[in-house]
């Protein structure tokens, strides 16, 4: 299965982010369907805020995923850091959350209820 770019819908919109799903992308044995995401992401978005309310105020999923451009940096439970940047692949274990260091294009693969449910959360925090 493929798609472009401009045919993922978009699910979020907000000053500096840009979130694609495509959901039903494909099924991970053990973590049920999954979802392709193309995430469009400006220099100083970060998730912190918009995860308040989720269990340990972190996502709650897994990614796996390839940096097209930019840098970002996680962080998990622990505080632990990781910086991402253009060309490399990354996963995200369950529990971080993202900083964007300089503008971003990603794409990610996540189980789809558990980012879904994510998603719908960052959805619900940016009606105010």
């Amino acid at each position: 299965m493929k798609i472009a770019k401009e045919n993922i819908e978009v699910k979020m919109e907000i000053p500096g982010a840009v979130i694609r799903q495509k959901t039903e992308f494909g099924d991970a044995t053990g973590l049920g369907k999954i979802s392709g995401e193309y995430f469009s992401l400006s220099v100083g978005v970060d998730t912190t805020p918009l995860f308040m309310g989720l269990e340990g105020n972190l996502c709650q999923s897994p990614h796996w995923g390839y940096v097209l451009k930019g840098e970002l940096t996680t962080t998990d439970a622990e505080g632990i850091q990781e910086t991402v940047a253009t060309n490399d692949m990354f996963y995200w274990p369950a529990g971080h959350n993202v900083k964007v260091n300089a503008d971003a294009e990603i794409i990610m693969f996540s189980p789809q209820h558990e980012h879904s449910h994510v998603i719908n959360h960052m959805i619900e925090k940016t009606k105010g």
